[in-house]
């Protein structure tokens, strides 16, 4: 393989190139999940590593993961399978934390000191979270909070990752692979197989209700914002939450029927050629006759997993965009 893996000892003085069985993986998600590498090594009498020990992946030269290791599996024949996560695993943590007056990316810098996680490039959030408690939850959660409050007072999405041992949060608009003159696409001729569903069962709401008990003038407010055509075709599918103090309920209502307002469609996408670049978050060209609709546009890449074996690098991908929820 093309693939140069180096894991540490325990005391992190020495490094060792392992005897690699092939068929290793790299997975991300959008979302609530670190970075995971599984791989298989033979044990022999130089190799000395535990859970904690790095483990560093580079592919051709790309820097592909830099984690840590937090599972061993061992078999009669002394193949070790490693399960290895980058730094948001740590984000696993469960806390109470209150604060007041941050933007998401302050929240995130706020959070990396307390639990001595590596920043790289935070992106201003630009929205103000005027005051939040977050009780026994995972920082995940926390996180995913403060970015889904940014994105329906905005309606603009953040996506956080690792980037080979460094914490980033970056916008939808700096996540496209390649750039203007040579996207990265894919087609029939790039991909092995799809699975595509559509439906309006989950995430899909015509009519949207917030509600705002205004405690100095002792009436509650109500914010609504709907498709009447939509309403027609599907009936009502109401989305209702309450407001908090500061909160533009009607800009909020017309942001939500926008990001809801839509049909979920889910596409699945297997045995994908292999590009490095593209990791949960990535957005990419996708161009697709899919029987009901053509799609030719960029598309939000929920899930990423690349498989490396000798002289191969395939990719399975679940993506969201338009239409798309993945």
């Amino acid at each position: 393989m093309s693939v140069e893996l180096l894991i540490g000892n325990e005391l992190g003085t020495k490094l060792y190139i392992p005897v690699i069985e092939e068929g290793v993986e790299w997975t991300t998600e959008r979302k609530n999940a670190p970075g995971k590498l599984t791989f298989k090594v033979l044990k022999d009498n130089i190799l000395d590593f535990s859970e904690g020990s790095k483990v560093t992946m580079q592919e051709n030269g790309d820097n592909i993961f830099f984690g840590f290791v937090f599972k061993q599996q061992r078999d009669k024949g002394q193949m070790i399978t490693v399960t290895a996560y980058d730094q948001l695993r740590y984000l696993k943590n469960k806390d109470t934390i209150v604060y007041e007056n941050k933007t998401a990316d302050q929240f995130v810098q706020m959070v990396a000191a307390d639990y001595s996680l590596n920043v790289g490039m935070l992106e201003n959030t630009k929205y103000v979270i005027e005051s939040r408690v977050e009780e026994n939850t995972s920082l995940f959660e926390m996180i995913e909070n403060a970015l889904d409050l940014t994105l329906t007072n905005t309606g603009e999405m953040f996506v956080l990752y690792d980037d080979f041992g460094k914490l980033m949060l970056s916008p939808l608009s700096s996540m496209m692979v390649g750039n203007q003159e040579a996207y990265l696409m894919i087609d029939e001729e790039t991909g092995e197989n799809f699975e595509y569903t559509s439906s309006i069962d989950d995430s899909t709401y015509n009519k949207i209700k917030l509600t705002y008990d205004n405690e100095d003038s002792g009436i509650r407010e109500v914010y609504i914002a709907q498709d009447s055509s939509n309403i027609n075709k599907w009936g009502v599918l109401q989305y209702f939450d309450t407001l908090k103090k500061g909160e533009n309920g009607q800009a909020k209502a017309d942001a939500l029927l926008k990001l809801y307002n839509k049909k979920t469609r889910n596409l699945k996408l297997t045995n994908i050629l292999g590009d490095n670049r593209v990791r949960a978050g990535s957005m990419i060209v996708v161009n697709l006759d899919l029987g009901d609709m053509k799609v030719r546009n960029f598309m939000l890449v929920e899930s990423c997993r690349h498989t490396y074996k000798e002289n191969e690098h395939w990719m399975d991908l679940t993506l969201r965009g338009g239409e798309f929820v993945g």
